[in-house]
């Protein structure tokens, strides 16, 4: 193969004739996810460890902690503390864990490691953080976390920004 003349210079039988140009993606890339209200948020990547689908018994409740931490899990090795997100921020809507795996997002800080659980995951997208904006209309219990929002279809929708800094050292985990 090494050998062959065409794999040299590159002129192969599936060859496209012409290159395509790859696009560079703009803006910053983040996650985006639903809470089970069905409020969209995002985080910035560069704060997320990994992201977990556990199923919810590998989840062990802690007795006599703050009602907000669904309990631990044993991520290879390392105990992290999963908590509801939803429930953190004021939701209103409890987060179903009668199912077969509990979306966790693994957000770190320092030597901080806390998993969010929050009820989908949508994926990685670039967003143009040039395009935030001050938050509208943010509950009291979300603000404080809250880094700006993208308003999407017309303004009808909207894509709020959190500041996982902010939820990992908030004096809320000690309620």
């Amino acid at each position: 193969m090494v050998g062959n003349p065409d794999f040299l210079t590159g002129r192969g039988q599936d060859q496209a004739p012409e290159f395509q140009e790859l696009e560079s993606p703009e803006g910053e890339l983040h996650l985006r996810f639903y809470m089970p209200s069905g409020n969209e948020f995002a985080l910035p990547a560069t704060g997320i460890r990994e992201v977990l689908a556990p199923s919810p018994d590998r989840i062990t409740p802690v007795p006599n902690v703050s009602p907000l931490l669904l309990g631990t899990l044993n991520v290879r090795g390392r105990v992290v503390w999963v908590a509801d997100l939803g429930q953190f921020l004021g939701d209103s809507v409890i987060l179903n864990t009668d199912r077969q795996e509990v979306s966790v997002i693994a957000v770190e800080d320092q030597d901080i490691l806390l998993g969010l659980a929050v009820d989908r995951v949508v994926g990685m997208e670039w967003l143009d953080i040039e395009q935030i904006q001050m938050p509208i209309n943010a509950p009291d219990s979300v603000a404080p976390f809250l880094k700006g929002e993208w308003h999407l279809d017309e303004g009808a929708q909207y894509l709020r920004l959190l500041d996982q800094v902010a939820i990992l050292r908030s004096a809320r985990w000690a309620a």
